[in-house]
């Protein structure tokens, strides 16, 4: 196996732009750019606290007939890495107020044609 270049500056940049612009679009429920932001694709999968999605569809759906209130979080320990130019992981906690549970997300994002797409996310909420 060939070394892999880990946390490329560059590429960093790029995806740590797309998380924080996803995170702008999800707590102002912009619907346009989280369905922009998120892969076009049957294969497209979202684990929810409360839901499990699978394909670009259903995850529309569940966009769609979310309420709009309450989304405002506050984001910690934010991890972003990156493997080579075309493939990144990134993973936060978050808490809102109101709610003593802390939030747990992590998305794996891919640069397509198209630009950086998230293929696969995880929601859950810890006790």
């Amino acid at each position: 196996m060939s070394k892999m270049a880990i946390n490329l500056p560059a590429t960093v940049a790029e995806v740590t732009a797309a998380f924080y612009r996803y995170e702008a679009a999800l707590v102002s429920n912009d619907t346009t750019v989280l369905d922009e932001l998120f892969w076009h694709d049957e294969r497209t999968v979202r684990l929810g606290a409360g839901e499990n999605l699978y394909g670009i569809e259903a995850i529309r759906a569940f966009r769609a007939s979310r309420p709009s209130a309450g989304l405002i979080r506050q984001l910690s320990n934010t991890t972003i890495v990156t493997f080579g130019e075309d493939y990144a992981v990134c993973s936060t906690e978050f808490t809102r107020e109101g709610s003593e549970k802390t939030g747990r997300q992590q998305q794996t994002w891919v640069r397509l044609p198209d630009g950086w797409r998230i293929v696969a996310a995880q929601v859950s909420l810890m006790n």
